[in-house]
């Protein structure tokens, strides 16, 4: 690293997990599990059905999406991958996208923006290429800006105080 990082990845923010029927998935899950479902989502532009459920409390919640495809044949394949992505709390995301990106990062079209979930959002590409040599070895990586409250509770947790 040339530089010193400006920005904390303060822990995980979500597992999305994909198959052809999200049915099955919720069996393991939800039913077997006991994992709440805390919403739902469907977008056309990602191809996604999914089911938003949790892990957890408060601001160490883990989101745990559940994702089937709306059309099969149509990109993104939210399917082809079992282990869709991983999503990280980050502290500042704008500075985190800015100083990776000039770190050779490469990250996928579409720039920060809201997610299913209402945070702001961007994904780090899982593949490399020549211009942007760094990227998620082969797993879909997204960022998600932490709220202050998760910010604040990943802080003191840090520095050992209790919220």
């Amino acid at each position: 690293m040339t530089t010193p990082r400006p920005f904390k990845v303060l822990g995980i923010q979500q597992i999305a997990i994909g198959a052809v029927d999200k049915t099955r998935l919720q069996k393991l899950w939800v039913d077997m599990l006991g994992l709440e479902v805390t919403g739902t989502f469907r977008s056309e532009r990602e191809n996604v059905d999914e089911d938003i459920c949790a892990i957890g409390s408060g601001p160490f919640k883990v989101e745990v999406d559940l994702m089937q495809p709306l059309d099969i044949d149509k990109k993104p394949a939210v399917h082809t991958t079992p282990l869709n992505h991983i999503g990280l709390w980050i502290d500042d995301l704008p500075v985190a996208v800015e100083w990776l990106t000039a770190q050779g990062v490469r990250f996928a079209p579409g720039g920060i923006r809201k997610g299913a979930a209402g945070f702001d959002i961007c994904f780090m590409h899982p593949k490399a290429n020549d211009k942007f040599p760094i990227a998620g070895e082969g797993v879909l990586i997204e960022m998600v800006q932490a709220p202050p409250g998760v910010v604040k509770a990943f802080e003191a947790l840090a520095a050992g105080t209790p919220q």
